[in-house]
């Protein structure tokens, strides 16, 4: 059995993740610090004790659940995988869990990723929602009638728009027409994936032009290709490409399963990649990592 570390986006969290570990566990404990120090707050108090509220902040969230996710891979010891990959700010964990990016480094881009996006749309003015029941083409078709942006291509029927709050309640509607089983909006604080992201592009276009890239010890796959790299430039590119398109879960996992590979492993919060598996490839299995 050949398999593949993944690591999950925003969604995943929960307040208390990861302190378990931390109490209990010094190379946990140590993640959970320095990202503390990277960042000048005492983010592992908002991880570990809330608000909720506070910790699904984009500001918190995103290095919330990296540094838990370094945290459970360095914890457990397990060995890395000849292939990583992550959805979304997942891609940054896989990078760091890798080598090409240090922790520090990823903290201090994850907060930057999160401030910029919130700060390219006003509170109000974009939307993320899900569609349930329709596959890939029909959302696409949708999607080109209302200027709307896919967002996620996570499994079959299951895909996530973005982009200016009336344009997707518009895109909303008509999947529903179209017999989606459900179409609705997600908790999240900013429209993601999508063409009005493109100041918070910018912004991390400069920020990682100014961040030493490393070449990964296991090749990332993807949200941009959905095939392998490990070219530094080629990395940097891809992060700043997929802050304005769709990150395409379900073709990265075909092309995982294409390399040979028949189990992905999720390390961090949650289980959200792990049931998404299965869906897209019923050759494959996915499993939480076990510490």
């Amino acid at each position: 059995m050949s398999s593949i570390l993944v690591f999950p986006g925003q969604g995943s969290q929960t307040v208390g993740m990861g302190h378990d570990l931390y109490e209990t566990n010094p190379d946990a404990r140590a993640v959970f610090d320095e990202v503390d120090d990277a960042l000048g707050q005492k983010l592992s108090d908002i991880i570990f004790n809330g608000p909720i509220e506070d910790l699904t902040l984009t500001t918190n969230v995103q290095p919330a659940i990296m540094a838990t996710s370094i945290a459970m891979f360095r914890a457990s010891g397990v060995k890395l995988t000849e292939y990583v990959a992550g959805h979304s700010l997942g891609e940054y964990t896989a990078l760091c869990a890798a080598g090409a990016l240090s922790l520090a480094d990823t903290a201090k881009l994850l907060r930057l990723r999160g401030d910029a996006m919130q700060r390219a749309v006003p509170v109000g003015q974009g939307l993320t929602a899900v569609i349930l029941g329709l596959d890939i083409d029909k959302v696409r078709e949708i999607c080109a009638e209302t200027d709307c942006d896919v967002a996620n291509d996570n499994c079959p029927g299951q895909v996530v728009v973005s982009g200016a709050k009336n344009i997707v309640e518009k895109t909303l509607e008509l999947a529903k027409s179209a017999g989606a089983k459900r179409a609705m909006p997600l908790a999240l604080s900013v429209p993601v994936h999508c063409r009005i992201q493109e100041p918070a592009a910018q912004e991390m276009a400069e920020a990682l032009s100014n961040t030493k890239i490393e070449i990964p010890m296991a090749k990332l796959i993807s949200n941009k290709t959905c095939t392998p790299i490990s070219d530094p430039d080629e990395i940097r590119k891809s992060l700043i490409y997929q802050m304005t398109h769709g990150v395409r879960w379900r073709e990265s996992v075909l092309e995982m399963h294409k390399l040979g590979i028949t189990e992905t492993i999720e390390v961090g919060p949650g289980a959200v990649l792990t049931g998404l598996t299965g869906r897209i490839c019923s050759e494959m299995s996915g499993k939480k990592l076990e510490i």
